[in-house]
């Protein structure tokens, strides 16, 4: 195979190698506490009821908040806790990690394969025989 080819088909798998490793560097690298939901976007208990449920010595929370059973202590004295004063944040890391999978899985595919010819360029195994005669 001449050089320039070579040289050519060598850039090529460098450049398509590290187009695919970059996103999943960033992606492996990034902290996992970003995904928390921001305390200016607090999540009302009634709409968080499909992803948590929570339990006071055995009772439902939201229930303990209705009946006015909740109170908090304050500086000078105490108040009940309406539904209203209740905020929840998530981790949505997980959710975010499932829906980049398959993304990931191509980048790591692509770098696996890139990876292989530029070990095959490298080593001349893609050289170009002609056709032999009989």
């Amino acid at each position: 195979m001449p050089s320039r080819i070579r040289i050519v088909f060598t850039v090529l798998c460098l450049v398509f190698f590290f187009g695919a490793a970059a996103p999943l560097y960033r992606e492996l690298s990034r902290p996992s506490d970003i995904w928390w939901t921001p305390r200016t976007m607090l999540i009302p208990l009634a709409e968080s009821r499909d992803r948590v449920e929570i339990y006071t010595r055995g009772k439902p929370f939201a229930a303990l908040l209705q009946a006015g059973q909740l109170r908090i202590s304050e500086e000078g004295g105490s108040s009940t806790l309406a539904t209203s004063d209740v905020g929840l944040r998530f981790n949505n890391w997980d959710r975010m990690r499932v829906a980049r999978i398959p993304l990931m899985l191509v980048y790591a595919a692509t770098c696996g394969i890139t990876a292989c010819l530029f070990l095959l360029v490298l080593s001349g195994r893609l050289v170009y025989r002609g056709e032999r005669e009989l």
